[in-house]
């Protein structure tokens, strides 16, 4: 394991706890409806409310996660969800499972705020991204196939993200007590900077809102929509969905090393094309083939978009404060994702559902596309800095034997570049001849 490696393993593990009940939504969702005899309305307001928990945790850190100190910050998000998903699950009592689930998405959403504010300190935020949702989905992959053979109700899948939160708990001492110390020193800013780049933070803040509505309005119906509309049983929609994120994990892989060859841009604009087609073609499915065909490639491309949707935020400030607001604007999407599929697939149709959640990421696709052209579709490059040059100094740097890692990265601000007067020699001789 790389010295990199070693050092962003902690903020991977308390990724993974954060993102957790996000990933687990459908089954957490079905087990509530089946397990404690609330409608399929009532279920998903009540995943709703747990995603919108932490939500509002990640928007009331955002700027305070070096106040406070992220190790401790990330003990008390995994003793709130090692509280409030562990005491829901020890009750049958639906106030009482609402109120555990309130604490326990105040638990997951300081975890994740703690996470993305280290991802966006790190040197390369996307390969810290990329191996936090590597994690997760390893995590949620190998629950999805074990949960079914674990008995009924609503308690297993909650008591898992419990378990995993205090498995996680002994990575927090590896968790520094501020991030500034160990950032680049060309990026460390004083506390009272104001936000850079508001106007595309604000959009890409906004549309991922928007892009994770759309993705977990599906991801809160599958369940069902296998279950009911293509006639499977759980243990075979729990086997698509382990080979969903299997795939993922194909996916997460193929991110990390494809890196920023094409940019942002194209990861995020035709991923999201590519994921609007499989939503369409996850929701009208009739049968095992169709439904696990629309599923595995939505799970493919899903986290890859995610990464560098995740990686973009970050490069926006390097204190971290976009990513933690992006972040948090995405899980208070993904807080109302299964309450809209829900109403949608009931007054709707699972199918009217999908075309309608199709069209709503076309439409946010350009945007995105367009945030992710403006502040990092160029690589800053020695010659480029200020001047000229761009991508042909970096191809002459490269020829050179230049090293990579002397080149600046994506997203890292520009240098001002100092004026040195110089005097020929000539001119020397003339002023003393003068004088």
């Amino acid at each position: 394991m790389s010295a990199r490696s070693r050092a962003a393993w902690p903020l991977v593990a308390v990724f993974t706890a954060g993102y957790l009940a996000a990933y687990l939504l459908p089954t957490v969702v079905g087990r509530l409806s089946a397990g404690l005899g609330l409608s399929p309305a009532e279920a998903g307001l009540v995943g709703s409310t747990l995603l919108l928990s932490s939500a509002t945790a990640g928007f009331t850190l955002a700027s305070r996660v070096e106040r406070h100190g992220p190790r401790r910050l990330a003990r008390l998000g995994l003793l709130l969800a090692i509280t409030g998903y562990g005491g829901a699950a020890l009750t049958t009592l639906v106030p009482l499972v609402v109120a555990g689930a309130v604490v326990g998405g105040l638990g997951s959403g300081t975890a994740t705020a703690v996470a993305a504010a280290g991802i966006a300190a790190q040197r390369d935020p996307h390969r810290a991204s990329t191996l936090g949702l590597l994690s997760v989905s390893a995590t949620a992959g190998a629950l999805y196939l074990t949960i079914p053979h674990l008995g009924g109700g609503h308690a297993t899948p909650l008591a898992a993200i419990a378990v995993v939160a205090a498995l996680v708990w002994p990575a927090t001492r590896r968790l520094p007590d501020s991030y500034g110390p160990g950032r680049p020193v060309d990026t460390v800013e004083p506390m009272g900077v104001r936000l850079p780049h508001r106007r595309s933070g604000t959009v890409l803040a906004a549309t991922m809102l928007c892009w994770s509505l759309a993705q977990n309005a599906l991801w809160g119906v599958s369940g069902r929509i296998g279950l009911t509309q293509a006639g499977l049983t759980e243990v075979t929609v729990g086997m698509v969905f382990a080979a969903g994120l299997g795939a993922g994990l194909l996916g997460v892989l193929g991110a990390g090393a494809l890196g920023a060859r094409l940019g942002r841009a194209v990861p995020i604009g035709a991923g999201t094309a590519i994921i609007a087609c499989c939503i369409v073609a996850s929701s009208s499915a009739r049968g095992l083939v169709s439904f696990a065909s629309g599923e595995i490639l939505w799970n493919v491309f899903y986290p890859v978009v995610l990464s560098y949707l995740i990686g973009l935020s970050a490069s926006l400030d390097p204190r971290g404060r976009w990513a933690v607001l992006a972040g948090s604007a995405s899980s208070l999407g993904v807080a109302c994702g299964p309450l809209t599929g829900s109403l949608l697939s009931e007054y709707a149709g699972y199918r009217v559902m999908g075309f309608v959640l199709c069209t709503l990421l076309l439409l946010i696709a350009a945007p995105m596309t367009a945030v992710a052209l403006h502040t990092a579709g160029r690589p800053l490059v020695p010659g480029s800095i200020r001047r000229r040059g761009g991508a042909a100094a970096a191809v002459a740097a490269g020829r050179a034997g230049a090293s990579s890692a002397l080149l600046p990265q994506i997203g890292v601000p520009e240098q001002e570049v100092a004026e040195i007067p110089i005097t020929s020699r000539a001119r020397r001789r003339r002023k003393v001849l003068a004088s």
